[in-house]
């Protein structure tokens, strides 16, 4: 993709409470106890993406649907071959 010059924004679109109930190592228990600072969407902001290409709510498909939506994605914007 890089020969092209081309920047694909996927917005992977998940709940907070989502991303903590999957968060294997801990890190938003630490952030809400203070002990990660600037952590995004705790005491940081989380900006949404004003205009990607692509959005995948995660909460509502596998992970192997995501994958081929972006293969999909890329193969309409002419990135990859069909």
């Amino acid at each position: 993709i890089e020969n092209f010059g081309a920047f694909v924004e996927v917005h992977v679109a998940t709940s907070i409470e989502e991303c903590e109930r999957r968060d294997r190592k801990g890190l938003y228990k630490l952030a809400r106890e203070g002990k990660i600072k600037e952590f995004t969407g705790i005491s940081d902001p989380y900006d949404v993406p004003e205009s990607p290409e692509l959005k995948l709510e995660t909460e509502d498909f596998e992970v192997d649907y995501c994958a081929q939506q972006v293969l999909l994605k890329l193969e309409q914007m002419g990135l990859v071959a069909a």
